[in-house]
């Protein structure tokens, strides 16, 4: 996977803002973390869980990715239940 699969066509404006920042990260690994989760939730997402994702793209890419396979925590406050799902989340395509 390269990039985005999903088009940010019919996204409201800061859906597909966040869409790209998935995507744009800095770093290849959370590119394809992100952006995987992002593709595949961003429409289904709540305002909340959208005011979520914003806080944890806050964070910068060691710390967040440290946290993501579980060598850090994260602080409570941007560690709730939208960066539980982000964990959870295939991170690889189950074809191959």
């Amino acid at each position: 996977m390269t990039g985005t699969t999903r088009s940010s066509d019919g996204l409201d404006d800061r859906r597909k803002r966040l869409l790209f920042r998935c995507w744009h990260r800095g770093t290849r690994e959370m590119d394809l973390i992100l952006g995987r989760f992002a593709d595949a939730e961003i429409g289904k997402l709540s305002e909340a869980e959208l005011t979520e994702l914003e806080m944890l793209l806050e964070v910068n890419d060691p710390d967040l990715y440290a946290a993501l396979t579980g060598d850090k925590l994260l602080p409570a406050d941007v560690a709730g239940p939208l960066f539980a799902r982000i964990k959870a989340f295939p991170v690889a395509d189950s074809a191959v």
